[in-house]
């Protein structure tokens, strides 16, 4: 894996062989993006399972109960970590008479599934989402969504490398996405890489940009969608939003299908991590509020679904209401 916290300065990847270092490394956000911490999180229950070293059957199953809690508790708001982690556990009880080496086998068999289907998720949402950016377009996108996030182009960055990629002229306004700085950091490296033009505003500029007219749509991605459509993301995203409204800018999210969260009528139910205080007050070793002073960080927001003027999946593009043109994707998580 890529240590995330070392970019842009260092590319440094991380290899390891226990699936604790999987879980801190979510927890840490060495890896981050809700598709990729999914991924992450399949890969860690099958590298736990191969350092299970009984052939005790249920035993193995109860430690993989372990294993599977000690990864679900890293991070609670992407609602990918939950579903590959039940997606993994649907191996586990659909197969009792395997032994746990042929487990072993079936669940990294599953994980490496997960990850092919993410791959092919990133580009049907590229396709879908890249016919709602004109030509020309200035692009406003906030936190990281690319293939550090995910498991190819990514999810809203697949939506902007796709429109690149068919010869539209774009350029992007990423916002910092503070107090971690995932824009400045993981967005603008990724798209630089791609030449695609990009300039980075800190996340109060963002108005004065729309102002100027500068901006004809924002894409963004989420961590979790509720069947009404009020999507859960990087804190700053509800800011952007309201201020997409004021202008008359579309604000779109691309996520895929995994991370609507079907059970969930509506955002007020959608559990929010809060960040380390020192994450805010001690940015990156660096101390810049007195000794103290109280802090509320949390690290998502939730939209309203009636900011949102569509939602872009692998499966195409879900326009309001959202309760009636979001839950027919759930079928589609059965088949």
């Amino acid at each position: 894996m890529i240590d995330q916290t070392r970019l842009p300065l260092e590319e440094v990847y991380v290899e390891t062989n226990d699936y604790l270092e999987i879980a801190e490394a979510i927890k840490k956000l060495r890896i981050r993006g809700a598709p990729a911490i999914g991924i992450a999180a399949a890969f860690g229950l099958a590298l736990g399972a191969r350092q299970f070293d009984d052939e005790d059957r249920k035993a193995f199953d109860q430690y993989l109960e372990k294993v599977s809690n000690d990864l679900s508790s890293t991070r609670p708001t992407a609602v990918n970590l939950s579903w590959a982690l039940r997606r993994m556990k649907c191996v586990l009880q659909a197969s009792p008479e395997h032994s746990v080496e042929q487990m072993k086998a079936l669940l990294l068999d599953e994980a490496k599934k997960i990850l092919a289907e993410d791959i092919e998720m990133c580009r049907r949402i590229g396709r879908h989402g890249s016919e709602l950016v004109p030509d020309p377009a200035g692009i406003l996108t906030h936190c990281n969504t690319g293939a550090l996030a995910t498991g190819d182009f990514g999810t809203a960055q697949s939506v902007i490398v796709t429109a690149h990629e068919r010869g539209k002229k774009i350029r992007v306004f990423v916002d910092e996405t503070r107090p971690l700085l995932q824009g400045a950091r993981l967005t603008t490296w990724e798209l630089m890489k791609r030449n695609i033009e990009t300039t980075l505003i800190t996340d109060n500029t963002a108005a004065f940009v729309m102002k100027k007219g500068w901006v004809d749509l924002v894409v963004v991605g989420a961590d979790r969608i509720a069947s009404n459509g009020d999507v859960a993301n990087k804190i700053g995203t509800y800011n952007l939003a309201v201020l997409a409204e004021k202008h008359r800018i579309p604000f779109y999210v691309a996520a895929p299908i995994s991370s609507i969260d079907f059970q969930l009528s509506s955002g007020e139910g959608i559990p929010i991590e809060e960040r380390d205080p020192g994450e805010v007050t001690e940015g990156f070793g660096k101390r810049i509020a007195p000794q103290g002073v109280h802090v509320y960080s949390p690290a998502f927001d939730v939209t309203p679904h009636d900011l949102v003027t569509a939602i872009v999946t692998e499966h195409g593009i879900s326009r309001p209401p959202y309760s009636k043109t979001i839950l027919p994707l759930h079928d589609l998580t059965k088949a």
